[in-house]
């Protein structure tokens, strides 16, 4: 019971930390000029994904890597099956076919590295470089196609506007702030880093006595509980953008994540502390994910949509998977 109540703290704790670490680093991007596409893209898109990245970063420190790739692993299977397949279940999701086919491309290419570099090398230090140096390219290749608006939105721009859609506040305003406000920006950038990292340290810390305690692996952990968790504020984005039938947000909100997950979050967990992929996630789970992810994206481009049967199927190969895990 204590376990379970230090892990739902240390989520609260991750959630609280990435609200004001973004607020704050959005308010000091606008202070110094920074372009609201261009904060949307780096800071609102990618900083709302601090919480994987700090749970990772940390359980590679404390030498869990069951924990550390399975919550990259788990929170990309749980964004496919259990988000897309909630959000479609609720309200069929349209797909714009010439957007799916780019941004579903780097999805599929994103998984494909990854599970080549999880059954060679592991997330080792070079292939941290080469991690973070695609996702960089991905985001100048994003801010280019939003800024001439030549051929629809990309999936980073649509996991901006999917965060924008829910949490306002960490929407750029386009407008300079005064001088004295980056002070109190920065500070709250600082507190909400310093939250985040304490949420980090207590969240790992009990997902392993958890693990410990229920005579679970950490990668059985790693993969559901903490990716979940994690997950949440993705889950709740993508719901709501689906009542306000703003579809294309809300699978743009998917597609983005995964690739801050794959390329982001694992590289920087690798630069940080390179970790071994436990075998079982080799064997098992990383070709999951890589299933799925071809199913997501066949199943945009021949029916042009997910409607609410194939949510109903995503839903319920999500329980078939999370059951096959816990009885493993």
């Amino acid at each position: 019971m204590t376990a379970a109540l230090l892990f739902a703290a240390g989520l609260a704790l991750l959630v609280v930390g990435a609200e004001l670490l973004v607020r704050g680093a959005v308010r000091t991007a606008e202070c110094f000029g920074v372009s609201p596409l261009l904060i949307g893209l780096t800071l609102v898109g990618f900083g709302t994904s601090t919480p994987e990245l700090v749970t990772s970063v940390q359980a590679a420190l404390v030498g869990s890597p069951g924990i550390a790739v399975g919550n990259i692993v788990g929170s990309n299977i749980a964004n496919i099956l259990l988000i897309l397949g909630a959000a479609a279940l609720l309200r069929p999701i349209a797909v714009e076919s010439r957007a799916l086919k780019r941004d579903g491309g780097v999805v599929l290419a994103a998984s494909l590295l990854f599970a080549a570099a999880a059954a060679s090398v592991g997330l080792a230090r070079g292939i941290g470089v080469v991690f973070v140096a695609a996702l960089a390219a991905y985001l100048f290749f994003a801010y280019r196609q939003e800024r001439d608006l030549a051929d629809g939105h990309t999936a980073a721009f649509g996991r901006a506007e999917a965060v924008g859609l829910v949490r306002p506040a960490l929407r750029p305003s386009g407008r300079r702030p005064r001088a004295p406000a980056m002070a109190g920006a920065i500070a709250l950038a600082i507190v909400g880093l310093a939250i985040l990292v304490l949420g980090g340290r207590v969240l790992v810390g009990a997902a392993v006595d958890l693990a410990r305690v229920g005579g679970i692996s950490e990668e059985v952990i790693g993969l559901t509980i903490v990716a979940v968790g994690t997950s949440a504020p993705e889950l709740v984005t993508s719901l709501v953008a689906a009542v306000r039938r703003q579809s294309d947000v809300a699978i743009g909100n998917v597609l983005g994540s995964n690739v801050y997950n794959l390329m982001g979050i694992g590289g920087l967990t690798a630069l940080i502390r390179p970790t071994p992929v436990p075998e079982q996630i080799v064997r098992t789970d990383v070709p999951f994910m890589l299933g799925i992810t071809v199913l997501m994206v066949w199943f945009g481009w021949t029916s042009k949509r997910l409607s609410r049967a194939e949510g109903t199927v995503f839903l319920a190969f999500y329980a078939g998977y999370v059951g096959f895990l816990i009885a493993a």
